[in-house]
């Protein structure tokens, strides 16, 4: 994980501009604290700060090409980046690092070449010679991105929001699987995939057989670091499967195709919960039965609560559901980086695909569920995207999360919908919990979805609810509105947390960029029609979500 600060289109001359790039990129050195480097001519300034995980020697970045023309500043991984470099036999790569690939595509194929990599990524590229600059993001958001304009017109990009706040007096996030170039100024849909309509794979076969090995396969491909890494693992089925294939893969190395002993072949997990969570307990059941080194991560409510001031800086959100899940992970991923672990795998993304969340129970049809998953699939990057990235590089950390793998993403929805669906017979993400119960304990292969942060201890979320019943009056939120124009609060909880918000980031522009919208356990706006006992409420706890959780279900 990286962070980066880009000028284009300077309006000032750059060595008035260059200490300020170098301020505005410090707000963001938790995201890269092993190094930092900056490139800059009279007409662009790119500023990165590092985090190595692959090729520490000599992987520094800005990046340049052979002839120094072109100027590469990206945060990501690009984990076919061996694959591609052999397109290029006749290319001067001058590291080892993943991104330079990046530069060989661009300078050979010009815009088309993003589709070709899997990764995540958020990158810009200068073109010294033609005065261009090109700019993209990965399909989903995992790596995050903004853009903004100071009063005086020079365009910025950089990986968080409190690198622009008050800088910028526009600031916009960049979309998910879009590229810029300077030539337009337009964003461009890179990412286009067939699945996202329902009739293209309403009457496809399902296997659970390619399932399995998609998964494996993206596991195994997104172990590929030069420093010691770690699996997070919640006990729910997500973490327990990513866990359960990095073990199967971490003894070796697979920069040299499985030949070599690992580096670090001893793979270590994390959990966190409140003394006596449900989620403690089963993150130790399957790291017994896996056979990782496991660790413990207990919080108490009021470390919690001391703790979100500072988390809703790191996160730059006041969304209720993010602050919630986001502040026991904040908390896991300090003791995580203590241990010297830089890069961990995680769960997020299986719900979206697989329709996990228990509003799904609620589906009506087959295409209303697939559809929703389309949805919440385009949203996550403002979301578990978000969460999983921030509260990690808060610390130095970098996140992997393997269920959001192009090539996996790919398989996952183009199985039939019809067999997603929860019926009186089939939980949720049956056929995800079939490819891998012979991996999992079957108490946990079969174990019902607990969103994580109910998961951690209810308690943790019952705390919040009294506490801002107490620091918010009715009058307050009542009279929101004056207070809050722009995305005014709908709740207690949510006005506590955007008042903390407002304090770090006080521009309409930093307001806009975090989502607003009703939801039940997670749901869209839209499913929200799915059950008459979803309207007029709005909870984002799974225990809103009554009448779904059952013993019963058939694991055959």
């Amino acid at each position: 994980m990286c962070g980066i600060v880009c000028a284009f289109d300077l309006k000032q001359k750059a060595e008035d501009l260059r200490p300020q790039l170098l301020e505005m990129s410090k707000r963001i050195r938790h995201r890269g604290p092993d190094w930092a480097g900056i490139y800059n001519n009279e007409k662009a300034i790119m500023v990165h700060e590092r985090l190595a995980i692959v090729d520490p020697a000599s992987g520094k970045q800005p990046l340049l090409s052979e002839d120094k023309q072109l100027i590469l500043a990206a945060n990501g991984e690009i984990y076919n980046h061996r694959e591609l470099r052999k397109q290029f036999p006749d290319y001067k790569f001058q590291t080892e690092s993943d991104c330079e690939v990046i530069l060989a595509l661009y300078k050979e194929k010009g815009f088309d070449f993003i589709d070709e990599m899997n990764g995540i990524f958020g990158f810009a590229i200068y073109d010294v010679e033609k005065d261009e600059y090109f700019i993209a993001r990965d399909h989903m958001g995992i790596i995050p991105l903004y853009i903004g304009w100071d009063q005086n017109g020079t365009f910025y990009v950089a990986s968080e929001l409190k690198a622009l706040e008050g800088i910028c007096t526009k600031i916009e996030l960049f979309p998910p699987g879009h590229y810029m170039s300077s030539k337009d100024g337009e964003f461009v849909q890179w990412y286009k995939r067939d699945w996202t309509e329902y009739d293209a794979v309403k009457d496809n076969e399902t296997s659970i057989k390619a399932i399995k090995e998609a998964l494996e396969a993206a596991v195994h491909r997104q172990l590929m670091s030069d420093v010691p890494y770690g699996v997070l693992l919640s006990g729910g089925l997500d973490s327990s499967i990513t866990s359960a294939v990095a073990k199967k893969y971490a003894e070796r190395r697979i920069e040299s195709d499985d030949t070599q002993t690992a580096w670090y072949p001893q793979l270590h997990s994390f959990s966190v919960g409140l003394e006596g969570s449900p989620d403690l307990a089963a993150a130790r059941k399957v790291a017994d039965h896996i056979g990782t080194i496991h660790h413990e991560i207990k919080f108490t409510i009021q470390e919690g609560l001391d703790a979100l001031r500072d988390v809703i800086y790191k996160l730059e959100t006041y969304d209720v559901t993010t602050i919630r899940a986001s502040t026991p992970m904040y908390l896991m991923a300090r003791v995580i980086k203590s241990m010297g672990i830089k890069m961990v795998l995680s769960g997020e993304g299986a719900d979206e695909l697989f329709g996990g969340y228990l509003y799904f129970h609620k589906a009506p049809n087959a295409k209303e569920f697939h559809e929703e998953t389309v949805r919440k699939l385009s949203k996550l990057h403002m979301y578990d995207c978000l969460r999983a990235n921030k509260s990690l590089a808060a610390w130095g950390i970098e996140g992997r999360v393997p269920f959001l793998d192009k090539e996996f993403m790919d398989v996952a929805m183009r199985i039939n919908p019809q067999d997603k669906m929860i019926n009186g017979e089939r939980m949720e993400k049956w056929v995800v919990r079939k490819a891998f119960e012979d991996m999992l304990p079957e108490s946990v292969a079969w174990r019902q979805k607990e969103q994580f942060s109910d998961g951690v201890g209810y308690s943790w979320i019952d705390t919040l609810k009294v506490m801002v019943s107490n620091e918010v009056s009715d009058e307050q939120l009542a009279n929101a509105k004056y207070k809050f124009p722009i995305q005014t609060p709908t709740s207690k909880e949510e006005f506590y947390y955007r008042s903390i918000f407002t304090e770090h980031f006080p521009s309409d522009a930093a307001a806009l960029s975090v989502p607003q919208e009703a939801s039940v356990a997670c749901s869209t706006k839209i499913a929200l029609e799915w059950d008459e006992s979803f309207k007029n409420m709005n909870d984002p706890s799974g225990r809103a979500v009554a009448r779904v959780h059952s013993d019963a279900y058939v694991k055959a």
